[in-house]
Parts: structure tokens; C-alpha cells; sequence
């Protein structure tokens, strides 16, 4: 039965661990380096591995015999490496020029968009909302993710030089700081 307050409170939930204005600076990084950011790709695949996780998240991970703590610190460590490059502005994460746009998969789709924080709420969602309710609540933020996506390069244009610096040693810092509460709250839970 659809809810517009629980797609509401979905919608926001996701939102904010989603973050993908937060992100810009990252999505900018990764189509200067890539030269173009596949929208399409990221949100396509992004929303594969979110419809999958909200259905089948629990059997996935004891298929591989894998608990939500330990997808959760395997996803907090690749965003840690991340907010480093932002933060240092060095590249830890090279580049394979035989895999020409792999980027809008890794680190985009995963885990900067359907990340270990993502997918793991997702889960929770499930547990308190109606199944339903949440598929809208994460088609919604897709949607905003696409239009994000798509117009980097405006937004870039927009922020400026000195601003997009700025604002990437800034989210580098932010980004920083989520991937250590992921890893703390599932490494020593209180």
C-alpha cells in the first residue's frame, strides 16, 4: 500500500546517506580524469544493485558467508582511499586504460552512490517501511542522482576553479569523516 509520508521520510533518509551534492566535487574529479561521466551507466547499475539489495541483500551476503558489519567496513575503506585523494589531491586509485569509462562503476555506482551506507540502510528501510515505499523512495533519489550526473560539467563551470578546490578538499574532509563512523559503528558497535 503506498504511503506518501513513508516515501517522504524514504526519500530523505536516502537523500542524505546518499549525499550526492556532496559528491560533486568527486563526480567532477572522475570526468576530468575519465573525460566524460556515463550518467546512464552510474544509475542504471546503481539501481541494479539497490533494487537487488532490497530484495535479496540479506541472501546475498550469507551466500558469500559475508554480514552487513563486514560490506560496511569493505565499503567505509574505499571511501576513505577516496576522501585521501581529495583531501591530498593524489591518485590512489589508478586508472586502467584498457577499462575507458569503468569509472562510472567503480567508484561512482559503487560506493559512492550504492554504497556499503546505502545499501545497509536500505535494509533497514525494508524492516519498518513497506517494500513498495521504498522502491519509490530509491527510484526518487535516482532520478536526482541522474540530473546531478548529467550536469557536472555545468556545475563545475558554475563552482569555478578556485571554488571546485575549495569544495573538494572540504567534501574530502566530509567524506573522510563518514567513511570512519561506517567503520567505528561496525567495528566497535556501542
Amino acid at each position: 500500500m503506498l504511503d506518501l509520508k513513508e516515501i517522504f521520510s524514504v526519500t530523505l533518509i536516502l537523500f542524505s546517506v546518499i549525499d550526492i551534492l556532496g559528491s560533486i566535487p568527486f563526480i567532477i574529479i572522475i570526468r576530468k580524469r575519465e573525460g566524460r561521466i556515463h550518467a546512464e551507466k552510474a544509475t542504471l547499475i546503481s539501481a541494479f544493485l539497490m533494487v537487488s539489495f532490497l530484495y535479496l541483500g540479506q541472501s546475498i551476503l550469507h551466500l558469500f558467508g559475508l554480514d552487513v558489519q563486514s560490506f560496511a567496513v569493505a565499503g567505509a575503506i574505499v571511501i576513505f582511499i577516496v576522501a585521501l585523494e581529495m583531501i591530498l589531491g593524489i591518485t590512489l586509485i589508478k586508472d586502467d586504460p584498457d577499462a575507458k569509462g569503468s569509472a562510472s562503476v567503480v567508484p561512482l555506482a559503487f560506493p559512492l552512490i550504492a554504497g556499503a551506507g546505502t545499501l545497509t540502510t536500505i535494509l533497514s528501510l525494508r524492516a519498518v517501511y513497506q517494500e513498495w515505499n521504498v522502491l519509490i523512495g530509491i527510484l526518487l533519489n535516482l532520478v536526482f542522482v541522474y540530473i546531478v550526473l548529467r550536469s557536472s560539467s555545468w556545475l563545475e563551470r558554475v563552482i569555478g576553479k578556485s571554488g571546485f578546490a575549495v569544495l573538494r578538499r572540504v567534501f574530502g574532509v566530509i567524506l573522510l569523516a563518514i567513511a570512519v563512523k561506517i567503520f567505528k559503528s561496525n567495528v566497535f558497535p556501542s
